[in-house]
Parts: C-alpha cells; structure tokens; sequence
C-alpha cells in the first residue's frame, strides 16, 4: 500500500534501537525523510550506518540528546523545525517493587517517558496547526491500562501519555493534524532483549526457554502467546503518519497481541 508519505519530515525519539528503530525503518521504506536520535553519540552513528546500507539515497540524518537533561533538550529542539510527523517513542522500564520506589525513581522515569513528549508536542504542534497537517504519535503501552504491580511507577508514565495525547488533540479540531498513541504489548525489545538474556543466564536457562516462561507467566491470556516485534507496531505507526490515518485522532490504538481484555 502506498501510504502517501513521500516528501514528509519525521523526528523520532529514542530511535537507535528498540522500536523506535523499526519505526524509523518503516518511514524510510515509504521515502519520508527521517531525523532519528539516541543519547549516545557512537550508538547513534552506527544505526545511521546501518539505515544508509539498508535505504541507500534516503535522506536520514540522526540528532543526540539525553531526555533526563533538560539542556540537551533545549538544544534538541533548537534544532527542529518543518517536522510533519512527530513520534514520541523514547522511554525507560525497570523492574522494582512500590515499597524500594523513591520519589527520585518517580520523578526521573517521569521526566524521560512523559515530558520528552510534552516538550516535543509544544514546539512543534504549533508549527503543525500553522501548516494544516501533521501527525503527532505516543507510543505507550498496554502497561498503562493494566498496570504491573512490579513497575507501577511505569504504567503511570504509560497512562499519563495516553492522557497527553488525548488532550493534545482537542487542539487539533478541524484541521488535518491528529494525535494519537498507540499500546504496544509486551515487545521484544533490545532493552527486554537484555533483561532476559541477563536472567537466562544467571538461572542457567536457554533464553527461548525463559521468553515463554515470562509469557505464560504474566501474560497467560495473549492472544498471540509470544512477544511482539518491534516492526508489528512500527506496521502501525507508519499507517497512523500516513494521510490515509486522517479519520483517526484523539485514539488509543492497540497493537498488545491481545493481551488487554477489555473490549
């Protein structure tokens, strides 16, 4: 399908792996020009790398910021005008148990998954209304409808999302600009990659192993009983950037595996 992208601008946060960078992949296929960005300068470079091998002639370009540093934010968005397609995707997990949270575990998980989208959506929304089109996506997760008891501090950064972009696109009324968040499920991320590689070691388990112990044990009910890819909801954000996705705003889309139960 041609998603009539060609000649769009996108920034991506947090894109140098993870779904982010799938996503990135996704908008270079459909010849949008895409600005991707990463904390780390070396990381940052080599997925530029492997981006320009795989999309020879398209036109990436990746910017460095830290989303805990309010500076390099500022700096950031210094450097960003004329973007059409917005995707707020940088974000942090852990696993830790309510009673070790700090208020600094709160305010610091707060800071990086739900302000980096605030500020982001408040330079550039405006630029977006001015020019009567343009697509603004949080990628939440199922985690901030059925919140993990052993991540809560998470889950509330997920829902606070879906309540920023639901708010955000009350602005957009009337105009060809949308706002919308997507739930991922449980994604086989490279940060989720790492974890389990981790315990699979210490429990001296094979990680394929492992990967279906911790979906049958947290997600028994996931209609697709394994974890999602990140390109399956890269699939998703694509379409939602896409002028063809114009009917669709102010939405909370799912892309779990079926794992939420409420209709």
């Amino acid at each position: 399908m041609n998603l009539k992208l060609k000649g769009k601008r996108a920034f991506i946060s947090g894109s140098t792996q993870g779904i982010g960078f799938a996503i990135a992949q996704q908008l270079l296929a459909e010849d949008v020009e895409v600005i991707i960005n990463g904390r780390d300068q070396v990381k940052l470079d080599n997925s530029l790398t492997v981006l320009k091998r795989e999309f020879p002639g398209a036109k990436v370009s990746g910017i460095t910021a830290d989303f805990s540093d309010k500076i390099q934010v500022e700096e950031l968005m210094l450097r960003l005008n004329d973007i059409d397609i917005l995707i707020n995707n940088v974000g942090i997990f852990e696993l830790k148990d309510f009673k070790d949270l700090l208020d600094e575990d709160w305010y610091r998980i707060f800071e990086i998954n739900v302000m980096s989208g605030v500020r982001l959506s408040k330079k550039l929304l405006p630029q977006m209304l001015d020019k009567n089109w343009g697509r603004v996506i949080f990628i939440s997760s199922e985690s901030g409808v059925n919140i993990p008891e052993n991540m809560i501090h998470y889950g509330m950064t997920k829902a606070a999302m879906m309540a920023v972009g639901n708010g955000l696109s009350k602005l957009t009324k009337g105009t060809e600009v949308t706002v919308n968040c997507i739930l991922g499920g449980p994604t086989y991320s490279d940060g989720v990659a790492r974890t389990i590689e981790y315990l699979a070691n210490a429990q001296n388990l094979q990680v394929e192993q492992l990967k279906t112990g911790i979906m049958q044990q947290t997600n028994p009910h996931s209609l697709i009983g394994r974890f999602i890819k990140p390109d399956e909801i890269a699939h998703l954000a694509a379409y939602l950037s896409s002028p063809l996705s114009l009917a669709t705003n102010g939405a909370c889309l799912r892309a779990d595996g079926g794992v939420l139960k409420t209709v």
